[in-house]
């Protein structure tokens, strides 16, 4: 049984490790596994088993020494720290190539994030159905996003509209932002931000390979 501690607050990449850990569970659970270890977690997430003991006490006392976690259990409690047990509701504003991939994504709606709301601002696009949603006009943001209590945005947008339309989801209500936009983004304190850029993850990795072509060089 964890114990609960008071107020936890943990740092955003402990968070980030939690979502990995839960995934890893996740498989072992589905190979019929009922128990693991720290050790066995490090191996398959490639952190140390002291890194994924330190991630853990944060949110209290887990496993037995000497037995180690009960798959299910230590599971089921990274989905309630997660908050992946229950229902979250979100839009997607920008209906491009990358909007449609990710209405595409089935990854979200297995861990209980709905995308339930479509925006775009291009007239060919407007009143489309895709993927059982239909595309609606950015102008009816704050409406919409009333009616359907959307939780969190997800943006993927062009750079230079992308800060406006952030602008109209905050202002809507939302309480998250995903932008898939390689612009610059403000948003209040009271709104979490998450950014994810994927040409600069490209030239991270181009970067890697030529630093590896030339350390085998030398």
């Amino acid at each position: 049984m964890a114990q609960r501690r008071k107020k936890v607050v943990a740092p955003p990449t402990t968070i980030r490790r939690l979502s990995i850990y839960f995934r890893v569970l996740g498989g072992l659970k589905a190979l019929g596994e009922t128990s693991t270890s720290s050790g066995d977690l490090a191996n398959q997430t490639g952190f140390t088993a002291a890194q994924v003991r330190r991630d853990l006490t944060y949110f209290g006392s887990f496993g037995k020494r000497g037995v180690g976690y009960d798959v299910a259990q230590l599971r089921q409690h990274l989905a309630s720290i997660l908050r992946v047990n229950q229902d979250w509701r979100m839009a997607l504003i920008g209906v491009g190539n990358l909007g449609r991939a990710l209405l595409s994504y089935d990854g979200f709606k297995n861990h209980g994030y709905n995308v339930v709301e479509a925006f775009d601002i291009h007239p060919e696009l407007v009143g489309k159905t895709i993927n059982g949603l239909t595309i609606h006009h950015t102008r009816d943001i704050h409406t919409l996003f009333a009616n359907e209590q959307i939780d969190m945005a997800i943006v993927a947008v062009p750079a230079e509209n992308a800060q406006l339309v952030v602008d109209q989801v905050v202002d809507a209500g939302t309480r998250a932002v995903l932008n898939f936009s390689p612009a610059h983004i403000r948003v209040p304190d009271h709104v979490k931000l998450s950014n994810v850029d994927l040409t600069m993850e490209v030239e991270y990795l181009s970067h890697a390979i030529h630093s590896l072509k030339t350390i085998a060089q030398t």
